[in-house]
């Protein structure tokens, strides 16, 4: 609940900070948000892969740098389509209760039938898709391979997050068409235009809230793992990145419970390229960047997700059912890690 109520807070505030420093639309969700929700998994690889005493406590970080992204591609965006399903369906209890139409009598080709956004929402969601595929093969590849210069690559991944991040801040406010209104600000709610150190302060504020409940959720998990009888690897493959990953699926219900869903998707395709690259090129750096099963497994799956939304953003058939669909690779993951961890 605590996760959950910060980050309505925190996506009220880091719209507002969008507008103060007048950036786009979208790079409000793949730039400020997916920033601030990328918090927790990047520093739980910082701290293991600079502080670990032993080889197996760093490779915790090159977990989490893995971690990150399978749960993001698959649990994320699928919980992303349940919700946009069940906002629909509501939606047309409502029209169906207000015109008096029985429910059998809607036409097949309802509105789960449709589309999310027209070609250039696609577009553009689809081009974080393909930005972040070929950085997290060469990601992947890495860690099968062993080269004395390897430590230096992860130099080119910030590089290649700069590059992103150049991109989306240099698309500006006029590509995203007409500003909508935003909701006033939590900290000044009577207030028609915020002042810019409430909007700072409650950014800052619910980032604090969302880091320090996230960690203590991954400890929780960490705890009641071993208890129903999952080893530390399972534990730390599966549930502790859903832990981390936490913030932007609430900020994904939040925003499409507030009809934004261009803004749900992109925070989660912008918090895909920072793992993507940060969390890599920090492991890179301090450890040898060596993949087992486990890992070579949840890459493969990453992977095999982006490839299906990617196929289904080129043919402008991405829809809330399908996009819910992602969450499928997840458990196929999970099924595929029994026979490698046993």
């Amino acid at each position: 609940m605590a996760i959950y109520l910060s980050c309505e807070w925190f996506v009220n505030a880091v719209e507002w900070l969008g507008a103060r420093l007048n950036v786009g639309k979208m790079a409000v969700g793949t730039i400020l948000a997916a920033f601030g929700t990328a918090l927790p998994e990047s520093v739980v690889t910082l701290v293991a892969v600079t502080t670990g005493a032993t080889e197996e406590a760093k490779n915790i970080g090159v977990g989490a740098a893995m971690g990150g992204p399978l749960a993001l591609a698959t649990v994320a965006y699928g919980v992303t389509g349940g919700m946009l399903l069940l906002k629909r369906r509501r939606e047309r209890v409502r029209v169906l209760a207000g015109t008096g139409m029985p429910e059998a009598g809607r036409p097949v080709s309802g509105p789960d039938d449709e589309a999310l956004g027209d070609a250039k929402d696609m577009k553009r969601l689809a081009k974080d898709q393909k930005w972040f595929l070929p950085i997290f093969i060469v990601k992947v590849a890495l860690g099968l391979v062993a080269f004395a210069f390897k430590p230096v690559l992860g130099i080119v991944f910030f590089a290649a997050y700069a590059a992103y991040f150049w991109r989306e801040m240099r698309g500006g406010r006029e590509a995203d068409g007409e500003d909508e209104e935003l909701e006033p600000l939590k900290f000044q709610p009577k207030a028609a235009s915020p002042a810019t150190w409430a909007v700072v302060a409650q950014t800052l504020a619910t980032l604090a809230v969302i880091f320090f409940a996230s960690q203590l959720f991954v400890k929780q998990l960490d705890a009641i793992g071993p208890m129903l009888g999952l080893s530390s690897a399972v534990t730390a493959l599966l549930l502790s990145p859903l832990a981390t990953e936490l913030p932007e699926i609430m900020n994904a219900v939040i925003w499409v419970r507030q009809g934004k869903t261009q803004l749900a998707l992109a925070n989660i395709s912008g918090a895909m390229m920072i793992q993507a690259t940060v969390p890599s090129g920090l492991g890179l750096l301090f450890t040898s960047w060596k993949f087992d099963g486990a890992l070579l497994w949840s890459g493969l799956i990453t992977m095999a997700a982006i490839v299906y939304l990617l196929l289904t953003m080129r043919a402008h058939r991405l829809t809330p059912a399908r996009l819910a669909v992602a969450a499928g690779f997840y458990l196929v993951f999970a099924v595929g890690l029994i026979p490698i961890l046993s």
